[in-house]
């Protein structure tokens, strides 16, 4: 794996994640207090935001990944760009002590898994900014090789191909969810075993929609070795994502269609994307 730093100068360009990319004012889930106590903060004291094209980054200062990634997707002007060459960049505007980098993934069966995906935010006359911009240690976490992620990366595809989204135009965040028993390994990396995602949109009929969604393993196998088993994935309502990783997606779940079934916590396993109740 090669390694680069861009020069900061660089960024100067980067607008990061829209809050009003769909008409309606979707803000960072991160409370203040939450930042103050778990965020990295700019090394110009700028913020927490790591601003790239199309997409952000808010960084924990515990875990040395993110807490939470934000895109806008454009699906009626996303290009098919190739994936580059194998090198992947620090980011200069953080101290490299908040990043995990190669010495992580390095004579392992650990990928570096994209937690925006690489072509979601390449579109626009950034494109082939943000096609590179998705190659920062500040955008991966550690994932098994074998981790099946097929339902998982294919949920934006789903969305912006099979339902009526207004525009074309979708909001993705996703993270980790951090537990104090999750794996450490080589001494000083805590991997997760679960991530999470929520996606919202405008459909044509104006209404916004939101929808979370889980990938996770109960039975967490902590020797590397090995296949870590089975990942599924779960649509889950909102409320249950702020209460695993108390960040507050504010009224976002008044737009979920799990969040207002009767019967206590619903969660469905997603199979395949038809699953997925919009």
């Amino acid at each position: 794996m090669n390694t680069e730093e861009m020069p900061i100068n660089s960024y100067s360009d980067r607008l990061g994640y829209d809050t009003k990319f769909l008409d309606y004012p979707i803000p960072f889930p991160m409370t203040s207090e939450r930042l103050a106590q778990e965020a990295v903060q700019l090394n110009d004291l700028s913020g927490y935001e790591l601003k790239y094209s199309n997409f952000s980054v808010v960084m924990s200062k515990s875990r040395n990944i993110a807490i939470v990634t934000a895109v806008n997707i454009d699906g009626s002007n996303l290009e098919d760009l190739p994936r580059k060459k194998d090198v992947w960049y620090f980011d200069p505007r953080i101290d490299k002590k908040y990043q995990y980098g190669p010495e992580l993934y390095s004579n392992n069966e650990l990928d570096r898994g994209h937690l925006v995906r690489r072509l979601d935010p390449v579109w626009g006359p950034l494109a082939i900014t943000a096609n590179e911009d998705t190659f920062h240690f500040t955008n991966c976490s550690p994932q098994h090789k074998n981790l099946n992620q097929r339902t998982w990366l294919d949920l934006e595809d789903y969305v912006l191909k099979n339902t009526d989204v207004n525009d074309l135009k979708v909001t993705v965040f996703t993270g980790p969810i951090f537990r104090i028993d999750d794996m450490v390994y080589r001494g000083k990396f805590k991997i997760p075993a679960e991530f999470w995602k929520v996606v919202v949109m405008r459909k044509k009929n104006n209404e916004i929609s939101a929808t979370a969604y889980m990938q996770t393993q109960k039975n967490f196998i902590t020797n590397l070795e090995f296949a870590f088993g089975e990942y599924k994935t779960y649509q889950v309502p909102i409320p249950k994502i702020e209460s695993l990783t108390n960040l507050n997606f504010d009224k976002l779940s008044s737009f979920d269609p799990l969040s207002g079934l009767e019967g206590g916590e619903v969660s469905r396993v997603i199979e395949n994307p038809n699953d997925i109740i919009i």
